[in-house]
């Protein structure tokens, strides 16, 4: 294998994003709002160069080629978010007992879960909008990341016990991410 002496990656910014960086912290501004990310290494450098940013490293470690391209995707994710946002459709499923699905400031209520008498909970994540109409529920944000753990703890709050899956199917589940 020849080896790689400079591993650079560049993410374009489109027009309405702007980057900054401010020590280890990278913050990505778009119409959507505003995303910031942690983005400490010793040996990757990062900056904002022609309306893109920049993560170079010089005579890289397997780990760090991996940690990098890692970024880079993160990066990505960011931008995409400030421009566009993220979104995913949960459908509520039940078959005797019909669920009462609730947002209640930063919790999300089950009642009457396979008959059951306490409700169950999930928490919303800051800076994600939770929305339930009818039989489908919306999650919406700008960090992927915190977009997917609402959905997540949604999914992980109706998760069954002790019943055969194939013929107890109530629950709520993720049925598309964009």
């Amino acid at each position: 294998m020849p080896k790689i002496s400079d591993i650079r990656f560049e993410v374009p910014l489109p027009d309405g994003v702007t980057a900054s960086i401010d020590g280890d912290l990278l913050t990505v501004r778009g119409p959507l709002g505003t995303v910031s990310r942690d983005m400490r290494h010793p040996r990757i450098s990062k900056s904002v160069e022609d309306g893109a940013v920049v993560l170079a490293i010089g005579l890289p470690r397997k780990k760090e080629r991996a940690l990098i391209g890692t970024w880079e995707a993160h990066v990505a994710n960011m931008v995409h978010g400030v421009r566009e946002g993220f979104r995913y459709r949960l459908r509520i499923r039940y078959s005797h007992f019909p669920m009462k699905v609730l947002v209640k400031g930063d919790t999300i209520v089950i009642e009457n879960f396979m008959g059951e008498r306490h409700p169950r909970t999930a928490a919303i994540v800051e800076g994600t909008k939770v929305e339930v109409k009818g039989e489908e529920v919306l999650v919406s944000g700008i960090d992927v990341e915190r977009t997917g753990q609402t959905a997540a703890n949604l999914e992980l709050a109706t998760v069954i016990r002790n019943y055969d899956p194939k013929v107890f199917q109530d629950g709520i589940y993720i049925v598309e991410k964009g």
